[in-house]
């Protein structure tokens, strides 16, 4: 009999807060997680990231005694795997972190043991997961173990509620692999459980992430025609969604974080002559930031301007995750492309810049009353509530560039 009931191996933004909530609802919960600086942070109670009730929750479960961290992956009845999926630089799924996990795995799962794979993954990474294991153990027969896919659905700043209250799909390798995942969601989640199989479940997850691509990238498609033809977008979008059938989103400087901009490239790998359209569509997002980057330069040069403040580092509003995020890599364009210029960078979730900027001395992490009070091109590029917040009147004279349309609403 196992002393750990749920094994997580990975305690990033979907890892931690799955043990967690696996924790304070009764599960004997041991996660992993190979950086030193996530499990020393967690063994002194600290949570690793910005999330809104992460802190709490972590508490929480501390407090149940039902958490335990370290860097060892330990014999337990089941095992979640959370680790990154990424894209290679040719765009071509990396799935050698789930190996990794599935190696660990191998070397403690005992008969009876259930895999379930949370991580993000192409089509047939589940059956990779399973072959891997037991490649790995010739004492176990084909059937001694469970194998699942339950793709996560949730959004940071949300995640907590999110996991618990959404909607789960779970596909097993069979229907019994399935049934026996499914009784462990049913354990924290309040939201439905769908059963079905492993295939299904992984392509539905990248659908959906998919399906969101494409109608960002047409919001981003049609701002840029719209710009180009000294039209507003965001009026444009306005009124064609008084339309009773048309809901066009809102226009932005790319696409990041680790779903929307990631997934698609796993659709597109697994059936490159049939996926034009979502193809197309990440070409579309990919290229936003790029066209806000001249933008920017452009407006530098028609007033020989040597400093620019930019407003947002991270994906999306109100966290701190900068992975994949479009106002990153329009940071470094900018940078790379003109040392001469002095980028005044506001993101008021973090302390540092990403590592990734060390190499750049003339960007630097400033305040938003430093900026607004000395630069006279403004960049908004994250819709933070802090620059919903801002007094109009400090803008009155400044140059804006605003890739949200936030400040045009406000009358700006």
């Amino acid at each position: 009999m196992c002393e750990v009931d749920v094994c997580v191996v990975g305690l990033g933004y979907i890892g931690l807060p799955t043990s967690l909530v696996l924790a304070t609802n009764g599960s004997k919960v041991h996660g992993v997680d190979v950086a030193d600086s996530v499990t020393s942070r967690l063994q002194a109670g600290l949570a690793t990231f910005e999330e809104p009730g992460l802190q709490d929750a972590l508490d929480a479960a501390i407090g149940t005694d039902n958490l335990t961290v370290s860097d060892r992956t330990v014999p337990a009845s089941t095992y979640i795997i959370a680790v990154p999926t990424p894209i290679g630089s040719d765009k071509s799924p990396d799935t050698s972190y789930i190996q990794a996990a599935a190696v660990q795995i191998a070397g403690h799962i005992q008969p009876g043991g259930l895999v379930i794979l949370e991580s993000t993954s192409p089509v047939g990474t589940t059956e990779f997961v399973a072959k891997t294991i037991y490649s790995l153990r010739p004492d176990l027969d084909s059937g001694d173990l469970a194998f699942a896919h339950c793709p996560e659905r949730v959004i940071p700043g949300s995640m907590l509620r999110e996991i618990t209250v959404n909607d789960r799909i779970v596909g097993g390798l069979n229907p019994q692999d399935a049934a026996r995942a499914a009784t462990l969601y049913r354990t924290f989640c309040t939201g439905e459980v769908h059963l079905t199989d492993a295939r299904t479940a992984e392509i539905t997850k990248l659908a959906e992430n998919s399906f969101r691509d494409v109608n960002i990238a047409f919001a981003n498609e049609l701002s840029m025609v719209a710009e180009g033809l000294g039209i507003d977008p965001w009026e444009v979008i306005s009124l064609a969604n008084k339309h009773p059938r048309v809901n066009i989103l809102q226009p932005g400087p790319g696409v990041g974080g680790h779903c929307i901009a990631v997934d698609p490239w796993f659709l597109i790998s697994s059936a490159p002559n049939e996926t034009k359209l979502i193809k197309a569509a990440r070409i579309v997002n990919d290229f936003k930031p790029s066209f806000v980057s001249e933008k920017i330069k452009r407006e530098l040069e028609s007033s020989d301007g040597t400093s620019v403040a930019i407003l947002g580092l991270a994906f999306k509003a109100n966290v701190d995750d900068l992975r994949g995020s479009p106002s990153v890599e329009i940071v470094e364009e900018l940078a790379s492309s003109r040392p001469d210029l002095l980028i005044r960078v506001v993101e008021p979730f973090i302390t540092d810049l990403p590592s990734n900027f060390r190499q750049y001395s003339n960007i630097r992490l400033d305040s938003l009353e430093a900026c607004l009070e000395n630069e006279e091109l403004i960049v908004l590029l994250v819709d933070h509530d802090l620059f919903k917040k801002v007094d109009m009147s400090l803008l009155a004279t400044k140059r804006i560039i605003d890739t949200r349309g936030m400040w045009r609403e406000l009358n700006v």
